[in-house]
């Protein structure tokens, strides 16, 4: 009897280790698959800031320029 106890003993911790390295590893591309998501939504925010700040900047070097161009 002690030989068939060790058995299922060594069985079940088997498929518990088995089955906590495959939910792991679930959760780990779970993870994964948000970061990048919200990595690429911030990376397009990012970017129409970047453009907006662009076109103030723009928008300010022409108009100190425009009054210089009039005073001559």
């Amino acid at each position: 009897m002690g030989y068939v106890f060790r058995v299922r003993m060594a069985s079940f911790f088997a498929g518990a280790a088995t089955a906590s390295f495959v939910g792991f590893y679930v959760l780990y591309k779970d993870y994964k698959v948000a970061h990048d998501s919200i990595s690429q939504q911030v990376q397009g925010l990012h970017e129409g800031l970047d453009r907006r700040i662009s076109a103030l900047e723009t928008l300010k070097q022409t108009e100190a320029s425009q009054p210089a161009s009039a005073a001559e």
